[in-house]
């Protein structure tokens, strides 16, 4: 199986590679109509189409986009990254995740979090099973990490190594094609992957692996708080344009979140050109279902939870762990002490 998501320390440095065949990105379309006089708005990818991007292609294939008045053109992720993208006005909304919004408003960047789909963490960091040297993160001391770069990986890996035991020391070696080859090639020992999608992916299809997660070692708070992006701009110029996008885009996740399968459908026919197996993605959406990581179906269902709540408390945990970690930086890379405020980067307004 091709690997089709990449770890999100990529979208923080602007190194993705837009996807072959997937239209690329062009400016906002703010106040352009379509000529069925739908209004037209972009929504960029944070990587390649996977289970976490696919409330909007259920919400485009259904028509809720179009219930509301909006023709919404899902687009390939720019170089620089989503979250830049939508902070310079090239595209009206985009995944990413609080962490991420965290990072880019340090360097300066104007943008909020108006609805998160996940509820809690999905990264998981592995050795090939076949490696059984390691069996527990304090086995990493003095291994090869197979990174994107990233200071936050870095905080993350050495606080699971020193919870478990370890010293939290490391080398690194900066991922090739993808984290399963640079492992299988012997340039590394360990590296980050998700549970929801490349787990099912070597579940299913190999090389086996060995994992452990955040939360068991020692990592505070939610560093996947995985959701739907935009800028401050539009929120203050065009608000009813924000809830409608929301409001349509949450009717989306909640139909695949009780649907899995039919959703699964959904995203391999709307982006054909990810070459989706549709065992894997019912697999991959099995796995979301199953560990509630979008939220209790029960609280959902009895409204005690609304869906899309952003998880300010676990973000806010996660930045204080990382400010302690020096892992922010402003725009010229030095590295800096203010801890982003979840509250303020976040909003839920548009999910009522």
């Amino acid at each position: 199986m091709k690997k089709t998501v990449l770890h999100k320390a990529i979208a923080l440095l602007g190194a993705i590679t837009m996807l072959a065949g997937v239209a690329a990105c062009g400016h906002s379309n703010n106040a352009d109509e379509s000529g069925n006089g739908l209004k037209k708005v972009t929504f960029m990818l944070s990587w390649a189409p996977d289970t976490n991007h696919i409330g909007v292609y259920v919400a485009k294939n259904k028509g809720y986009f179009k219930q509301v008045g909006l023709d919404v053109d899902i687009v390939a992720v720019a170089q620089a990254g989503a979250e830049q993208a939508v902070n310079n006005g090239q595209a009206d909304f985009a995944l990413s995740n609080l962490t991420n919004v965290g990072m880019y408003t340090t360097k300066g960047a104007k943008i909020k979090q108006v609805m998160q789909v996940q509820q809690k963490p999905s990264a998981i960091w592995c050795s090939l099973a076949s490696n059984k040297a390691i069996k527990s993160p304090k086995d990493f001391d003095g291994k090869t990490f197979a990174t994107f770069g990233s200071n936050e990986s870095d905080a993350v890996i050495r606080r699971m190594i020193q919870t478990d035991g370890g010293k939290g020391t490391f080398d690194k070696v900066t991922v090739g094609t993808s984290t399963f080859q640079t492992l299988s090639s012997g340039k590394a020992d360990f590296g980050g992957f998700y549970a929801t999608w490349e787990g099912v992916q070597a579940d299913m299809y190999g090389p086996k692996l060995n994992c452990f997660t955040e939360p068991d070692y020692g990592v505070p708070g939610n560093a996947d708080t995985i959701g739907i992006i935009t800028s401050d701009k539009t929120i203050s110029s065009n608000p009813t344009l924000v809830r409608k996008f929301v409001q349509a885009t949450k009717k989306g996740y909640e139909y695949a979140y009780s649907h899995p399968d039919d959703a699964a459908a959904i995203l391999v026919k709307e982006a054909p050109d990810a070459n989706l197996k549709l065992a894997f993605v019912k697999k991959s959406m099995k796995t979301i279902v199953d560990g509630q990581y979008w939220g209790d179906p029960a609280k959902i269902k009895d409204g005690s939870f609304v869906f899309g709540t952003n998880d300010t408390k676990g973000a806010q945990q996660y930045f204080d762990f990382l400010a302690k970690e020096d892992a922010y930086t402003d725009s010229h890379g030095k590295t800096v002490h203010t801890v982003p405020v979840a509250k303020n980067i976040s909003t839920d307004e548009f999910l009522k």
